[in-house]
């Protein structure tokens, strides 16, 4: 099934069904009543409507949605067979943001819903916040502290291991010379954080770490792709785990874009190295000295590594909790496979925004396919491969096709970013989300005209795609 979240509705697809239009086998309208509170607030009316920022698998049978309810956040639960509602309404604050245009990730991990948004009608509070869990406390990231979060944009959030990753960009308080930069970071949690003391940290996160990611091309001075625009679940590259991310210049430089992937392993390096402090506010960041770090490693899961001995972060150290209060940050960034984008776009006007990867494509399945969306309605079709178990990555440009048709995209205004990308390998085709419909492509024929899809005026904001053996992703 495919799932489409829109303004004021989801529509569900049965891809069996599926072939060159796409049409919805269920659909279900969620509209908000609170257009009159909205718009006494002063808000504009495109704003008053309730669009569905969070559509994500609860369980086999059960999605989870969250809307914007014209800002009055609420999330409800529905049956995947037939979209009708379970149970009561649930707030929505902390777990989606209060408007369209905020951004917001969402994933249930162990039965706990991790979520990263606004939590305030005035946009000032972000957080990374996980809630629903029947035995896990409520927890956060600390409030209105620029060393958590500073202005982030959430891009991805994966279940890894111990642990849940989330992926944004935001701007970067280790480096103001120039003013308002941008940097790209991974944050990491444990799944079993519990909080911490009654004196340090309860109700907030005790585990929560972060790293630059950095997306650059080396030489006599590096050139980089500081801004994340989307990334993908774990794959394998190189028979080791990582994911791959479409990155852009900052908005001030020149207009580029880079892919780039991560080793997990080398994310673990980056949070198991040194920390960055600040010692005052006119100082350069340094790295913590290593004796100066209490034990157990702040950043630890209860029960594991140095913290082998704990059985709950509420009882870790007072002084292991105030560092990591004032040190979420680590020193070294994470560098990307081989040191370098696998591939870059530098003389086009338009940006890379979305990503998606068939890692088994070809006839023998031994091929890995990239498939990068832009904001001008481009879709490039990229092969890449490897040779030997450390080699870099080759990448071949297969093809750059314009496949944004205004007769059904066009709704409200050309937009013409892409928004999302799915693969449906079974039926060998990719879905293409823009703002105001859905195109199906085959795979076998991106040369030609894209099929006509659902083109009525959705307003999309997300796709899941559900396939048969229940793999989830965003």
């Amino acid at each position: 099934m495919l799932y489409i979240a829109a303004r004021d509705h989801v529509f569900a697809i049965n891809l069996a069904s599926t072939s060159e239009q796409i049409i919805p086998q269920q659909k279900l309208t969620w509209k908000t009543k609170d257009v009159e509170k909205c718009t006494v607030r002063g808000k504009n009316s495109d704003e008053c409507y309730n669009y569905i920022k969070v559509l994500v698998p609860r369980n086999d049978e059960t999605l989870f949605a969250c809307g914007t309810n014209a800002f009055n956040p609420t999330c409800r639960n529905y049956k995947m067979s037939t979209l009708e509602q379970e149970g009561e309404e649930v707030v929505g604050q902390a777990r989606c943001p209060f408007e369209s245009r905020q951004s917001n990730v969402g994933l249930f991990a162990g039965g706990d819903f991790y979520s990263a948004t606004m939590t305030d009608f005035l946009a000032s509070d972000a957080v990374i916040y996980r809630s629903l869990g029947e035995s896990s406390p409520v927890l956060r990231t600390v409030k209105y502290d620029s060393k958590w979060l500073r202005e982030p944009h959430f891009l991805h959030a994966i279940e890894y291991g111990n642990y849940v990753y989330f992926f944004f960009s935001e701007i970067a308080v280790e480096y103001t010379t120039l003013g308002k930069v941008v940097f790209s970071r991974v944050a990491r949690v444990c799944k079993n954080d519990n909080g911490g003391s009654p004196r340090v940290l309860e109700r907030y996160w005790t585990s929560f770490l972060k790293a630059r990611l950095n997306c650059s091309v080396p030489g006599d001075s590096f050139f980089y792709f500081d801004v994340l625009q989307s990334l993908t679940n774990v794959l394998q590259i190189n028979h080791r785990p990582a994911v791959i991310g479409v990155f852009t210049t900052q908005s001030n430089s020149i207009t580029g874009s880079a892919v780039c992937a991560f080793y997990m392993d080398d994310i673990e390096r980056a949070f198991n190295g040194k920390f960055k402090e600040q010692r005052n506010s006119e100082s350069a960041w340094t790295p913590v000295p290593e004796e100066l770090v209490p034990k157990p490693r702040p950043g630890s899961c209860a029960g594991e590594a140095s913290a082998t001995t704990y059985k709950s972060s509420t009882t870790f150290p007072d002084e292991t909790l105030a560092f990591i209060k004032s040190y979420p940050l680590m020193d070294e960034s994470v560098p990307s496979v081989n040191d370098r984008p696998f591939f870059t776009r530098t003389t086009s006007r338009f940006k890379l925004t979305q990503i998606a990867v068939d890692t088994s494509a070809g006839p023998y399945k031994n091929y890995t396919v990239v498939f990068l969306g832009s904001d001008n309605g481009h879709l490039l079709k990229i092969l890449a491969s490897t040779e030997g178990s450390n080699s870099s990555l080759n990448t071949q440009l297969l093809e750059d096709m314009d496949i944004y048709n205004p007769d059904k995209c066009n709704v409200r205004g050309e937009d013409r970013r892409v928004l999302g990308l799915e693969l449906d390998r079974d039926r060998h085709a990719v879905f293409v989300a823009f703002s105001g419909c859905v195109i199906r492509v085959p795979l076998s024929r991106l040369g030609r005209e894209p099929s006509s899809g659902l083109v009525s005026c959705v307003s999309l904001v997300l796709l899941t795609f559900l396939p048969s053996h229940q793999e989830k992703r965003l």
